[in-house]
Formats: structure tokens, sequence, C-alpha cells
């Protein structure tokens, strides 16, 4: 039988942190209250990722319906009983996440003026959305709470038949905001959502390359990582292949 004893926030210990030898390190990341709005293809995987860390609570945000389409861009493999269910997308979530970690709140709405006070108790903010609308009111909301954020963004476009796609992480705290608005890093004006990606073609592994590298820069931001350069705005190219990081403090 499994000991549950000092489990912390997690429903069994983290034996891969003692057997590492780096419990010390992953103690960096204990504590606080992590928002993910979004828990579509990107906001699933953060979710992944983070649930593996002792933060205290992490909160789901996303007032959709889990649908089939949404389980070929998801971790995992979603049962076709949980896909006839007609579940939520936070519930379903809820559910799969909370058999590892006890700290999972799930809230099906979307982030609005009525519902803003559910970052009362967020320390810090994962935005996983594909609307220019919603970072519209989501981005300069989350700078007026003084929250630090990490946005994640795709785009895809066509040519010759074949898929050009771009990853974007953009980090935002209270110490460095600028430029957000200054170079216009995060798209909150305009017509600029991608009508292709947003169509919901399948882009599971960019979808996951997003939510890695925003993993990582939290985990950079909290010291787990060792990061001498400190970039707050990476973009990925599937042309070439290529990383460009820009925008440090």
């Amino acid at each position: 039988m499994t000991d549950v004893r000092d489990s912390g926030p997690f429903v069994y210990p983290d034996t891969a942190s003692t057997r590492a030898g780096i419990e010390a390190v992953s103690a960096r990341l204990a504590g606080g209250a992590i928002a993910i709005i979004g828990l579509g293809g990107t906001g699933s995987v953060v979710l992944d990722l983070i649930s593996k860390t002792p933060a205290d609570r992490i909160l789901l945000i996303d007032g959709d319906r889990a649908e089939q389409h949404n389980a070929f861009r998801w971790p995992g493999a979603m049962a076709i009983e949980d896909i006839d269910a007609g579940l939520s997308k936070v519930e379903y979530f809820a559910r799969t996440y909370g058999r590892m970690h006890a700290g999972i709140e799930p809230h099906a709405v979307h982030l609005d003026a009525d519902t803003i006070g559910l970052l009362d108790e967020a320390d810090f903010v994962f935005v996983c959305v594909d609307s220019v609308a919603a970072r519209a009111f989501i981005i300069p909301t989350l700078e007026a709470r003084e929250l630090p954020y990490i946005d994640c963004g795709l785009g895809l476009s066509l040519v010759d038949d074949r898929l050009i796609g771009l990853v974007r992480v953009t980090t935002s705290t209270p110490a460095m905001r600028d430029h957000v608005h200054a170079k216009g890093r995060i798209p909150m004006t305009g017509d600029a959502d991608d009508e292709l990606y947003r169509s919901n073609i399948q882009v599971a592994d960019l979808n996951m390359l997003a939510a890695t590298l925003a993993v990582i820069q939290y985990k950079q931001l909290r010291g787990f990582y060792l990061d001498t350069e400190a970039e707050y705005h990476t973009i990925y190219s599937t042309d070439g292949n290529t990383i460009i990081n820009d925008d440090r403090p």
C-alpha cells in the first residue's frame, strides 16, 4: 500500500524528486495558487505539467464543455464514455488530475467582470485563450491586480498545402510589463484571431510546445531552473525549427 503521509498537496508523495535528489529544488515550486485560464490544447498541457508541482491550489477556469475534437489536442486518451457524458472541460480535468493533485478547483465559467473574483487568491496566472476579445479583458485586469502571468499563443497558416506554425510565449510580471504594450507582444486589438487555428485543426504538438515553454519559464521565475538571460518573450517557428528570445529585464 502506498504511504500517503507527508504528501503535501499531492494525493501520494512525489517520489520522483526524492529519487533524483532534488527535493530542495522542487520545494521552490511549493505553495500558492496558480490559475489556468482556458483548458484547450495548450491550457490542458499546462495543467498536466503544473499538477506535478507542489502548488497548493490549481484553479481551472473555462466555461466550455469537453467535446470529441478536444480529445485530439489534450494529453492522455479521453474515454468515449467521458465524451458522451457531456462534462465541462474543468470537471473532466479536475476528476482526471485530482487522482494525483488534491488542490485542483474547477470553475466552469468564462472569465469576465462577474467572475473575476476567482482570481482574488491567485498568485500566478497562465493565459491560454484563443480570442483577442478575451485577452483584451484578461490582460489589463491581471496587470491592474499586479498579478504575474504568462500568455501563450499559436498562429497557423497554409502554404502549398502544408502548415507553417508559430508558437509565442510572453511573460509579464510587476517588475517588467512595458514590453507587452510598447512592442505589441500580445494581440489585444483588431481581428487577429487565427481562424485556421480556431477551426480546431489538430496541432497537438504545437500546443504541447507552447505549454512546455510556458511552464519552463514559470519554473525559471521560481528558481527551479537556472536562467542567466531571463527572456520574457519567446517565438518558435516550425519553418527552420528556430527559437527567438527577446525582452530581457
